[in-house]
């Protein structure tokens, strides 16, 4: 969540449950307008599909968000904009991700992409970096960038 003059804290925030991690991004939600995209990137585990549910409640979406690794990108709706989430995983080369659709939701919504650290170029400008880092257990640090 932004300070009072829009930027993050330097050290991110700890989270020591889902929940959390939920609430942070469910509070983020309330900054964004469309069209926005958000690099989410932490190893597997890290609690990145835990950051985009938060996201899609935050945005009032009547859907459960759920990890798109096998479907490569899932769209969310039914709140105050739409909510596109892609997952660059188990993507190889930038011409996969040129056909994943990803490009034409740019302008739509609110694009989140996990793993977007394997293909940065694809990026619009602009785009708001988060990163989640497993600190020790369960405690994570999430990091805007």
């Amino acid at each position: 969540m932004a300070n009072a003059n829009g930027t993050h804290p330097a050290g991110g925030h700890l989270c020591t449950v889902a929940a959390e991690t939920r609430a942070l991004a469910e509070s983020f939600a309330a900054s964004l307008a469309a069209p926005s995209a958000i690099a989410l990137d932490g190893p597997l585990g890290a609690g990145k599909t835990e950051f985009v549910k938060g996201l899609a409640a935050g945005l009032g979406c009547t859907d459960n968000p759920s990890s798109p690794t096998f479907a490569i990108a899932h769209e969310y709706g039914g709140g105050r904009m739409k909510l596109f989430h892609f997952d660059f995983y188990r993507m190889e080369s930038e011409a996969e991700i040129l056909t994943s659709g990803v490009e034409e939701c740019f302008g739509e919504g609110i694009v989140v992409i996990e793993w977007a650290e394997k293909f940065p170029g694809t990026l619009p400008d602009g785009s708001v970096g988060i990163r989640i880092e497993v600190i020790e257990g369960d405690v994570r640090r999430i990091t805007f960038q």
